[in-house]
């Protein structure tokens, strides 16, 4: 659940996350933002960066970006959004505090191919800042967007999200096709009714024995 994820950060952590709580008192959207691949070094990260500068100067939307190490990635970036008081440069995070990003995030912007996957099942618009991606399936189902490096179309889509409630609306509750979550329930109900089992502790109480 949320709250455990938040009782597991360390204290330093939640220091650092602390942007978030902030954002969400002064009523500010938060756009999550990734980018690590190679494609999109050089050019491709000053346009993002351009694009970051422009939102939070002209929307109510509070930017939290996990800086990857990559010094072409890690340079541009911190010498580009530094010192801006709406945008949030974090280290690196492990796969919890991540997704506790991911949870409270409004929208995500990122070249990623797993937070691809991952977003969906929390509900959270997928802005992929590619032109192409090897999860067709994200979106034909509407949960993802390719928008490309152009900062002037990463600036559209994002203003999309934020201005659209509409738009928003449908890519937040699209029909999430890389399952709904239910899968090991499922897997339980078949192996409970396969094996005579009436219910979940008779079925616990086997695994036990074993």
């Amino acid at each position: 659940t949320l709250a455990t994820i938040k009782a597991s950060l360390v204290p330093q952590l939640q220091v650092q996350l602390s942007c978030v709580g902030n954002a969400k008192q002064q009523q500010r959207k938060i756009l999550l933002v990734t980018g690590h691949r190679r494609e999109n070094h050089g050019q491709g990260i000053i346009e993002l960066c351009q694009a970051l500068l422009h939102l939070v100067q002209n929307y109510p939307v509070t930017v939290v970006y996990p800086v990857h190490l990559s010094p072409h990635v890690n340079k541009p970036v911190r010498e580009l959004l530094s010192n801006n008081a709406n945008i949030h440069l974090l280290d690196p995070l492990d796969y919890v505090p991540f997704v506790y990003l991911m949870q409270q995030s409004d929208i995500i912007l990122t070249d990623s191919g797993g937070i691809q996957e991952e977003a969906p099942s929390l509900g959270k618009p997928v802005l992929v800042m590619r032109e192409t991606t090897e999860r067709p399936e994200g979106v034909a189902a509407g949960v993802v967007r390719l928008v490309g490096i152009n900062s002037q179309d990463i600036i559209e889509a994002v203003a999309t999200l934020l201005n659209q409630s509409i738009d928003y609306q449908q890519m937040s509750q699209a029909t999430n096709p890389y399952g709904d979550g239910q899968a090991a329930q499922r897997i339980v109900t078949i192996l409970k009714q396969s094996y005579g089992i009436a219910n979940t502790q008779l079925l616990a109480e086997c695994a036990l024995a074993n």
